[in-house]
């Protein structure tokens, strides 16, 4: 399947699907966050200023693990490894940049961290799911080669649609996200929720992976996401412990 990277030309500079799909995916996540904000009583000022800061941060902190997971090579090639029109983002690089940018940013407001984190959540897998298109048209983080039948044709081979599987994946934990934040009252569970639920679905999606590094047995990835999955479940127990603890107190 041959798909033109181009989406567009600006001035004779090429504009790529790849940068347009993110784009639209941080511009559904910022409009879903700023929406939330009035549930959680939030300034939505607070909430702009924040991504305003994180966006930048998480698309650094994306570059960097990708660059360093492919550093055989691209080592000593700078200009590849600034380069973003063609993709390359690693997105548990990018959720470390925007967690530390939040924990930085609330300490700085005197905000909760975690009330933060819950509101922008549901839009950050939003904005995942929106991005992976990208992938498709770049033709990249494919799969295996299968002879199921909605195979695609990438590199010479059908092969799972990868990107297609996550696109799903995320939309679902964007639906569950936002159904729990109606009557979820741990601030930080929704976050976590997304940490575990979207990490789920990346480890047996990662286990599909052609194009994708290996740690012992296992797809880096994948340690990654099992990772998240016992720290994401441990936190939201003891956030959930602290709740209960200070209702108790309270009463």
């Amino acid at each position: 399947m041959q798909i033109d990277p181009i989406a567009f030309r600006l001035f004779g500079i090429p504009v790529y699907w790849y940068g347009v799909m993110i784009s639209l995916g941080m511009l559904l996540g910022t409009l879903v966050a700023l929406h939330r904000s009035k549930q959680y009583q939030v300034d939505e000022d607070h909430v702009l200023g924040f991504l305003l800061i994180a966006v930048p941060v998480a698309i650094v902190g994306a570059r960097l693990v990708f660059v360093l997971s492919n550093w055989e090579t691209m080592a000593g090639d700078w200009l590849a490894m600034i380069n973003l029109r063609q993709g390359g983002l690693a997105i548990h690089g990018g959720i470390l940049g925007a967690t530390v940018a939040g924990i930085v940013y609330t300490h700085a407001k005197k905000l909760n961290f975690w009330t933060l984190a819950d509101i922008c959540a549901p839009g950050l897998i939003l904005g995942q799911a929106i991005g992976r298109w990208g992938n498709f048209f770049n033709q990249e983080a494919y799969g295996v080669v299968t002879d199921v039948p909605w195979a695609i044709l990438i590199d010479g081979a059908y092969r799972h649609p990868i990107f297609f599987y996550e696109f799903i994946w995320n939309l679902l934990v964007f639906v569950y996200l936002i159904t729990v934040s109606k009557k979820e009252k741990a601030p930080g569970s929704i976050f976590l929720r997304y940490l575990v639920g979207y990490s789920i679905g990346r480890f047996f999606i990662e286990g599909l992976r052609a194009d994708t590094l290996y740690w012992g047995n296992l797809r880096l990835g994948q340690l990654v996401s099992l990772l998240l999955i016992v720290v994401g479940i441990l936190l939201l127990m003891w956030r959930k412990r602290q709740v209960k603890n200070e209702e108790g107190i309270k009463r």
